[in-house]
């Protein structure tokens, strides 16, 4: 980092740094007090000591002088344990005829929770029903129907605190339902709660409650399990009989020695950790500055019912992509949600689960700090966000008002939720172009565009949608005073009347191409730059080729039989190696081309061969895809039968590791080193990671205004990188797909890189 003090960690409630005295305390565990704890000899009794020590001290913070503690490796084998015992017993009273038949589980646990039980319900050939408690809009349990159906529950689980949320359970309310049916079993996932809240298992009906130390300033790998007196047992370790039998397996004496410290400064009334009234106070500072730079910022976790170390925000007009890549880049390590989780969808199924509109669990951030955090932590974190903010201020993103004028000449693509927005910037006469305008990126293009004082030629739409809202008429009326000439009269699709099929702006024509099949009025726009010749530069094909497809043709206005005959037209007008820009793009593949898409598309193949299938033949196979295809995908209608099997190239033939890299640049000094990080994140003061070599700045959102230059110079070497590598391996793949044999990408991004 350029400049920069040290990363400032804002994603405990994923894990915490571990306490240099559990540091010191585990090292002495590996080096010194070494014994094995099963052993009889001195060295063997002083490690049980240790061990027991730290068992006691586990008491005293949840308050259980009664009932087992046990070690495990995590919170997960808890859970697994404790569901394991609850169903066992439950087989073992006898399934058929049970009037217990319900395994219940809030709908915002974690998912090692509901996981677990599908497991255990399975391998068990229990028949039990694996159900969800549904939740308020705050996130906390619905009583009526836990009341409704706790007495046909075998195992009934919630959590104390959530992972995502912060959102504090009503326990007490739960446990006055529990209390009516002693015989229901109670697991309690205690792992955010665990330092946050004030704990009495004693007075408790909780059966189960598991931890993780890692959470809590203690090593990764150690865990804890409390099962109330009373409550069924089943080890799901067997073997040397270790912790009296419950968890077979010699303990990790170094994570319960590290545990054993955190336990112990949580029992004393005074302490390193900051007191819960300060945890409050830092709250707040640290809302007031998210306020300071997202003045539309939107609050997920209800702060009235929440622990003070957990805020979920959403910031209309941004993914939470967008803003994770923003604070990295800024030195401050958030995250989306549930770390497990991570990179597997866009949304947050905990949001979901709250009723939440879709936009905030698309765009959901979260930020949790622990109880080792300080006011001066506080203080440079609040100072990092507002400095972030700057940065989207200067990038147009968050205000209208910028002594920062972009000079980027070309196309730029918005995404949200798998649609695109494209924009064309004329530059030197300060001219734009919008098609197919996204109505929830509205309010970003009219900033972008007022920011950077563009006038507007058109807004256009490539089709009528049937999946989304059109943002054209809106930004018609927003936009009036920037129009690059008075308004006039346009058709459907807002092409001004009167124009005939071209628009000249610049350096830019723009001519329309009738494309009938997805809709009646489905056009294409083709982008010409009279400074490069006559070819076209790109193809705005609406929904007629998506990247992995053809569009669909099963509307009320699709034609499949004008579908034959449109592709079969924009090939003959455009090629086959033009580049394609859809109005979607399910898997961030960016553009394509005709040649592209035939290649693993022998429907499209057939199309656009010199000796065609025939009409009737492409009408047939297309009725046939179009019957199969799915109406939702993530929220939003296919528009096309998408395929994510692309071939793509083996990524160990693309991608390059930092030492790998240095090597392939000394021997290919005419590569092209490219960053395709936004804007504002190098603002942030990331240095290029090898400061000898250029780096050219293409961010996503302009790679296909650069894939038509590149892909004309196929012998040219480009290197992509990016903060993680992520960004950047979708970069060489799209190169990659379309033609491009020496596209390559820096793996691990800058993160790894030394």
């Amino acid at each position: 980092m350029h400049g920069r003090p040290t990363d400032i960690y804002l994603d405990a409630n994923a894990t915490t740094p571990t306490l240099p005295a559990a540091v010191q305390a585990a090292c002495c565990a590996m080096q010194e007090q070494f014994g094995n704890p099963s052993s009889t000899h001195c060295a063997g009794l002083r490690a049980r000591a240790m061990m027991e020590a730290t068992r006691q001290n586990a008491r005293r913070v949840i308050g259980a002088a009664e009932g087992r503690i046990l070690f495990t490796s995590g919170a997960t084998e808890a859970i697994q344990t404790a569901v394991l015992s609850a169903i066992s017993a439950h087989v073992e009273r006898g399934v058929a005829g049970s009037p217990r038949n319900l395994l219940l589980y809030g709908a915002t646990e974690h998912k090692a929770v509901p996981e677990a039980l599908r497991h255990w319900n399975h391998i068990l050939h229990a028949g039990c029903e694996v159900m969800a408690i549904p939740v308020d809009q705050r996130g906390r349990h619905d009583l009526e129907f836990l009341a409704a159906h706790a007495g046909r529950a075998v195992l009934v689980c919630t959590m104390a605190v959530n992972n995502e949320t912060g959102t504090i359970s009503d326990l007490e309310g739960i446990e006055a339902i529990m209390r009516q049916h002693p015989d229901t079993l109670w697991l309690v996932d205690g792992v955010q709660a665990l330092g946050k809240q004030a704990l009495d298992l004693a007075t408790s009906r909780v059966d189960y409650f598991p931890l993780s130390g890692h959470k809590l300033y203690a090593p990764k790998g150690i865990g804890l399990l409390y099962v109330r007196e009373g409550a069924p047992f089943t080890p799901l370790n067997a073997g040397g009989g270790q912790e009296s039998g419950q968890r077979s397996g010699t303990e990790n004496m170094a994570g319960i020695a590290g545990f054993g410290v955190v336990f112990a400064e949580l029992a004393e009334p005074t302490g390193m950790f900051c007191p819960i009234e300060s945890l409050y106070a830092q709250r707040e500072r640290l809302l007031a500055a998210l306020r300071e730079v997202f003045p539309g910022i939107v609050f997920n976790t209800p702060f009235e019912v929440a622990v003070p170390t957990t805020i979920n925000f959403s910031v209309p007009g941004f993914a939470s992509k967008e803003l994770l890549d923003l604070f990295d880049a800024a030195g401050i390590r958030v995250s989306s949600g549930s770390a497990c989780g991570a990179g597997k969808s866009t949304r947050s199924y905990v949001l979901d689960a709250m009723g939440l509109p879709a936009w905030r669990s698309e765009s959901a951030v979260r930020l949790s700090f622990g109880r080792a955090w300080s006011d001066a932590d506080c203080d440079a974190a609040c100072a990092r966000i507002i400095e972030a903010g700057h940065a989207l201020r200067d990038a147009c993103l968050l205000s209208e008002a910028s002594t920062h004028r972009n000079e980027f000449d070309g196309v730029l693509q918005l995404t949200h939720d798998g649609a695109c927005t494209w924009l064309i910037v004329e530059r030197a006469s300060s001219q734009c172009l919008i098609i197919d305008p996204l109505a929830e990126l509205a309010e970003r293009i009219e900033r972008f565009i007022r920011c950077q004082d563009l006038r507007v030629v058109a807004v256009l739409d490539t089709h009528s949608h049937a999946d989304h809202a059109s943002a054209r008429a809106a930004l018609c009326t927003e936009l009036s005073d920037h129009w690059a000439q008075p308004a006039t009269a346009v058709d459907e699709l807002g092409w001004p009347q009167g124009q005939g099929d071209q628009i000249e702006f610049g350096h830019y024509r723009l001519q329309r191409l009738a494309l009938p099949g997805h809709t009646a009025d489905s056009t294409a726009y083709v982008l010409f730059d009279r400074d490069q010749g006559a070819r076209p530069r790109q193809v705005f094909v609406g929904d007629t080729v998506l990247m992995g497809g053809i569009g669909r043709s099963n509307f009320d206005s699709s034609s499949a039989a004008d579908m034959f005959h449109s592709l079969r037209q924009l090939a003959a007008t455009v090629g086959t190696r033009s580049l394609l820009c859809p109005a979607h793009d399910y898997n961030n593949e960016f553009a394509t081309t005709l040649a592209a898409e035939a290649a693993h598309n022998p429907l499209l193949a057939g199309v656009l061969a010199t000796t065609p299938i025939s009409e009737d033949s492409f009408v047939d196979a297309k009725r046939s895809l179009d019957a199969g295809l799915d109406d939702s995908r993530g929220g939003v209608m296919m528009c096309g039968a998408v395929s994510t099997n692309t071939p793509n190239a083996h990524p160990g033939a693309s991608e390059f590791d930092p030492a790998q890299l240095r090597q392939y640049l000394n021997e290919h000094p005419e590569a092209i080193l490219v960053d395709v990080r936004e804007a504002y994140e190098g603002a942030m003061g990331t240095l290029e990671p090898l400061p000898e070599v250029h780096a050219h700045g293409v961010p996503l959102s302009r790679l296909a205004d650069a894939i038509p230059q590149w892909l004309a110079h196929p012998d040219q070497p480009l290197v992509f990188f990016c903060r993680s590598g992520n960004r950047s391996q979708l970069a060489t793949r799209c190169l990659r797909r379309l033609g491009h044999p020496r596209a390559y990408h820096l793996r691990g991004g800058l993160a790894l890189f030394a």
